[in-house]
């Protein structure tokens, strides 16, 4: 019954490898964006910037010079990417240690578009999505059902990353329950022995209170 949940909860996380939005930014805004991923993981993000028009009230092409800056840090917060890129492009990234990877984007100047929003348009690829298939074939000059083969085997690695992962993530909050249920269990015996301290100061402060009152 695990296994299948296990693959039920891979296959899902799998359905949700490929992320496409888009999001206004600012001059000074910075937007960031957390991934779960596994380790020995592949990460496409392909992006376009737009520059508001005020004369049309839309979106329209930025120009070259308009372009964003990029930084990703990987779970230990160590910085993986830091890099300024066009107005249009592409870049990628491999996980080396598994867990929440934050993305970061924010305009490279303020001087361009003074003070216009931009839309950015970001699509977030994991895993075998991030593989250029088109090019793997034409590359390795693969048939077609060679390169249904390797899909299918790159499909299967992925899944059992997540699964490992799953795992990991499992591991890691056993570790935290296991964790905090000691701290109660060290709090609660140092209330105890609080309380029992306490009490025991307070009867042998009445003791001598009364003795010294001669009531006993």
């Amino acid at each position: 019954m695990s296994l299948h949940v296990g693959v039920f909860i891979a296959l899902c996380a799998l359905l949700q490898c490929t992320t496409a939005l888009y999001f206004h930014i600012g001059e000074t805004e910075r937007k960031c964006f957390i991934e779960e991923i596994p380790d020995e993981t592949t990460v496409l993000v392909n992006y376009k910037v737009e520059l508001y028009d005020p004369r049309s009230g839309g979106f329209m092409p930025s120009s070259p010079g308009i372009g964003m800056h990029v930084e990703v840090r990987d779970p230990d917060d160590k910085l993986m990417l830091s890099k300024v890129y066009s107005s249009e492009g592409r870049m990628s990234f491999t996980s080396n240690t598994p867990g929440e990877h934050v993305i970061c984007l924010y305009s490279n100047s303020t001087a361009w578009f003074s003070g216009s929003q931009l839309r950015v348009h970001l699509d977030i690829q994991v895993g075998e999505h991030a593989i250029d298939y088109a090019n793997v074939a034409q590359k390795e000059k693969l048939s077609e059902l060679q390169l249904r083969i390797r899909q299918l085997l790159d499909q299967v690695e992925q899944i059992t990353k997540e699964q490992n992962y799953q795992r990991y993530r499992e591991e890691r909050f056993r570790q935290t329950s296991e964790s905090t249920n000691q701290r109660v269990l060290w709090w609660s015996l140092t209330q105890t022995v609080i309380l029992l301290v306490m009490g025991a100061w307070q009867m042998k402060h009445l003791k001598s209170f009364f003795e010294a009152k001669k009531l006993v």
